[in-house]
């Protein structure tokens, strides 16, 4: 499969990009893209709750009332988490939601994730951009000369575009990634993918 690479005013160019069939040209896996995307969502949860059991909570240790005569049911301690105020029975507690997943899986599940895109027509080739200095003007007309203004959009740049980084960083809906860094949840979340030209080797090397 053949793109045309696109320039930086929207308008086709005399060159063409090949997609690799063996990257987007294969058969989507959707267990593996499951996977991977369950991974990284997971990997953002801070797992930090924490409730107060009956460990935790102060108060005193005094038996409160005496076993039996009542009438009641007997009660050793303030803290039981039948009274109000008490701890809580097998409340959350710190702890990682990560789990391991094969590098093969998540490599079929980045492929998988791109294959979709290209049977979509979801993918743009644009020419290398260099900003001089962050600038969020030039980057909103860029996104404008590609009509992608009111799309969700993911843009791939070679690794050290510090300066297109900078310059999408407060336009929502656009999310720059380096090529090395591109994940199955960012490419799935967005409705076009924007791969620089010079973006296609990383993405060959790491992928294959």
């Amino acid at each position: 499969m053949e793109l045309k690479v696109v320039n930086t005013k929207g308008k086709e160019t005399a060159k063409s990009v090949s997609l690799s069939d063996a990257i987007f040209g294969i058969e989507p896996n959707d267990h593996a893209i499951y996977l991977d995307v369950k991974l990284i969502l997971a990997n953002k949860r801070q797992g930090t709750h924490k409730s107060k059991e009956r460990a935790d909570i102060a108060g005193s240790t005094r038996k409160i009332k005496k076993q039996k005569g009542t009438g009641t049911a007997r009660a050793g301690s303030i803290k039981s988490p039948v009274f109000r105020g008490g701890g809580r029975v097998f409340g959350p507690r710190p702890r990682n939601y990560g789990f391991k997943l094969n590098k093969k899986v998540k490599q079929l599940a980045r492929k998988s994730a791109l294959a979709y895109k290209a049977k979509e027509n979801a993918i743009v080739v644009l020419e290398d951009v260099k900003f001089d200095n962050p600038k969020t003007k030039e980057f909103n007309t860029l996104l404008d000369n590609l009509n992608l203004s009111f799309e969700k959009v993911l843009f791939v740049t070679a690794s050290g575009d510090n300066n297109v980084h900078l310059s999408a960083k407060n336009v929502t809906g656009t999310k720059v990634v380096a090529a090395d860094n591109l994940n199955t949840y960012d490419i799935l979340n967005a409705n076009k993918v924007v791969i620089s030209e010079s973006s296609f080797e990383t993405i060959n090397n790491t992928l294959n």
